[in-house]
């Protein structure tokens, strides 16, 4: 029987941190089913029920931001992180855990810091190009930083860094059905090019208002749109379109349920550019067309999105710009074949096809090495 391995995993916050998280403890599972892994997470936060979700056990922090508008609600935050750091040290007194992990987000914070302080090794997994605030500072001190993007070394040690890609669903790779049978299901025709259109699970109200401005030149294309509107606009949509008109040309949802299928049919994206959604991109070797969130920090999805600008994979429109320009430039690059497939070519060039594996290896072998040497 193998000795066992206990592993914490930190974070979340965001769809972008949680499922590279949970992928990367899926691969630690399928490489050793001995290992026990726990969840730091922080109270009230998306994390507190997609980690249960996927079977794991997840302890909370009552960690949260810093509010930069009201200074004066941050006594309450140095409370809550204080607070915070004493709870992760009897979390991680009482599991023992051989190497902790995170993956930004609030939680990660004094939980890595905890255990950096009582010598446990820690990884760090950063998503973005611009790496953000809770993984520099935890950086001086963690023993490995994996990273998605080429050029990290400005922002960590040259020596910690580990270049591993992020972790996504690997259940994209697996669609058996047929174009035809999947844009018969969408009520669309197989002939036609298709522009499939997210904004993520509660969708983007600049893309929104691209599509609702331009339904007319899209009824008189000969494209095709799969649009996942988000949960929180789509009753706002359904009654615009009902006194508009909706295009026959134009499939309409809150949400896509599989996700696969909807990529598989797709011959251009039109997506934020959070780190989960491009690292699905270049796996999928998808042609796109980014429209960065202006609100994020450090506006870190403007610099993924010109990561891949800048290697011919993507197209890019600005938040402020796309009601006038993205319905027009997606109809247009839909008739340049020959950009089309440049595009799917060159992302694909920039996928990591073994994200989760290959930094569970990395953790695997942090943990061991701590392992033999509390044994000597």
């Amino acid at each position: 029987m193998k000795e066992e391995l206990r592993i914490i995993i930190s974070g979340g916050g965001t769809g972008g941190h949680i499922f590279p998280a949970i992928s990367i403890a899926n691969a630690l599972k399928e490489q050793h089913p001995e290992c026990k892994i726990l969840f730091v997470g922080a109270e009230g936060r998306m994390e507190m029920k997609k980690v249960p979700a996927a079977g794991y056990e997840i302890k909370a922090l009552p960690i949260c931001g810093f509010d930069r508008k009201n200074l004066l609600k941050n006594i309450s935050v140095l409370y809550k992180i204080f607070k915070s750091r004493r709870m992760a040290r009897q979390i991680l007194k009482q599991f023992k855990p051989m190497a902790a992990v995170g993956v930004g987000g609030y939680a990660s914070g004094p939980t890595l810091n905890v255990a950096e302080s009582m010598g446990i090794p820690t990884l760090l997994q950063e998503q973005n190009s611009y790496a953000g605030v809770t993984n520099k500072l935890l950086a001086k001190n963690a023993d490995r930083i994996c990273v998605a993007y080429e050029g990290m070394e400005r922002f960590f040690p040259k020596e910690k860094i580990v270049l591993t890609g992020n972790p996504v669903r690997q259940d994209l790779l697996t669609c058996q059905k047929s174009r035809e049978e999947i844009l018969q299901k969408f009520g669309l025709k197989p002939e036609r090019k298709t522009v499939l259109i997210i904004g993520g699970s509660l969708g983007a109200r600049t893309i929104n208002q691209s599509v609702l401005g331009s339904l007319q030149i899209i009824k008189d294309s000969e494209v095709q749109i799969i649009w996942q509107t988000g949960g929180f606009y789509i009753e706002e949509i359904r009654k615009t379109l009902a006194q508009n008109g909706q295009p026959d040309n134009l499939f309409v949802t809150d949400f896509i349920t599989h996700m696969d299928e909807a990529y598989a049919v797709a011959d251009l994206v039109i997506s934020r550019a959070g780190a989960s959604s491009i690292s699905e991109l270049c796996l999928l070797g998808k042609a796109s067309i980014l429209v960065p969130s202006p609100n994020v920090a450090e506006d870190h999805q403007t610099k993924n999105a010109l990561a891949l600008v800048h290697k011919n994979a993507a197209l890019f429109v600005k938040d402020c710009e796309a009601v006038q320009r993205l319905i027009p430039m997606a109809l247009e690059t839909c008739q340049d074949s020959d950009l089309l497939k440049s595009l799917a070519e060159n992302s694909l060039k920039m996928s990591f096809k073994d994200s989760a594996n290959v930094i569970a290896e990395e953790v695997y072998q942090l943990a061991i090495k701590y392992r033999d040497k509390k044994k000597k």
